[in-house]
This record gives C-alpha cells, structure tokens and sequence, in this order.
C-alpha cells in the first residue's frame, strides 16, 4: 500500500487525503513534523516538504499536485474531468487554492521562525492582500458543488479549513458565500470532513 507522509494541520496534505479518500486509494497514513527533519522524509524528498507519496515500489511522487495528479491517473479520471475545459477549471482552482496556501504559510512561518522585533509586516501585509484579493474572487462566484466534485474543489475547502486554523475570524468577514459554501462541502461530503486541517 502506498504511504503518505503528512501532516494534519497541512492544506496540502488535507486535499491530498481527501483526493485519495474520494478515489477509492487505500494509503497509509504516516504523520510527520517537518521541523523535525525525520530520515525517512528527507530520503522521500529532499526539499524536507509535505506530503510526500511514497509508491510500493520505492518511488516517491512530491508536491501536492503532482500527487493529485497521479491519483487521477491511478483512479481513471475520478479526481480531473475528461474534458478539456472542465479539466483546466479544475487545476486553475486547485492551482489558486494552493497559491492562497503559500502566501498564508509564509505568513505563519515569518511570525513563528523570528523574533519579534525582526518580523517584517511589509512582506505579511503583501501576503496577506494576496489572500484576500484570491478569496475576494472567490466569494463573488465560489465553484458549484455537484455532485462529482474535483481536486480543485478539495483544495480549496483544505484552504479554507487551513484558514480557519490560522486566522479564524481574520478572513471571513465579507465572504459569506465561501463559509457557505465550505459548510455545504461538509454536509455534502461529510467522508471527507476529517481530513480538513485542524
């Protein structure tokens, strides 16, 4: 069985866990703190990042997206949509979901990497004006929930619960339609609710 390297609290772990769990691909989880350094995640991925897919044959698949895609491939198109058009949506979101999530961990690892008196609100409020220009568009037209959803779909509801995590009450306010919208993810899909970060 293939084994995750991952965190809870990590989006891209979640979208990763909950594209497998939607697939129908049995993987065994195995939690990791990167901070760490563990052997086996560094021999898995030299970067040190998570998650890490590592194959019953010894190969690993790094980076979030390169893992959704090869579950994709694995599961016969059950996470990206045939068509070309639908498909491009899908990784356009995912792709957009996951930018969100880099401008929102780099905030968290400035505050919890410096001294205080040596974190630089310039590059947080340049992150953070990122976010919240992504959500914004978001929130003006959030992407349907049918009942086939994508890994586009999953990254962003991984996003928002990472949001929720790390700066709840700070990105909601305004965006009704996306805490609507996560809300109805979870009862639609409530399987895939305990892979949320948290």
């Amino acid at each position: 069985m293939p084994k995750l390297l991952y965190a809870s609290t990590s989006p891209y772990s979640s979208k990763v866990r909950m594209a497998a769990a939607y697939a129908g691909i049995a993987i065994d989880l195995m939690p990791v703190k990167t901070e760490d350094k563990p052997a086996e995640l560094i021999s898995a991925n030299p970067l040190g990042k998570i998650p890490v897919l590592v194959l019953e044959d010894g190969r690993t698949v790094h980076d979030s997206r390169a893992i959704t895609q090869y579950l994709n491939r694995l599961s016969k198109n059950t996470l990206f949509p045939r068509n070309p058009d639908k498909r491009l949506d899908a990784e356009v979101l995912e792709a957009l979901a996951d930018g969100i999530c880099d401008c929102a961990l780099s905030m968290v690892y400035e505050r919890r990497t410096r001294p205080d008196a040596m974190v630089y609100q310039p590059w947080l409020d340049r992150q953070w004006a990122k976010i919240t220009a992504a959500l914004d568009l978001l929130n003006a037209n959030p992407p349907k929930l049918p009942k086939k959803i994508t890994a586009g779909q999953m990254a962003l509801r991984a996003t928002l619960g990472y949001l929720a995590l790390r700066f709840g009450g700070q990105w909601e306010k305004g965006r009704g339609r996306l805490t609507r919208w996560a809300a109805r993810f979870d009862e639609k899909f409530p399987e895939l609710k305990g892979c949320v970060p948290g």
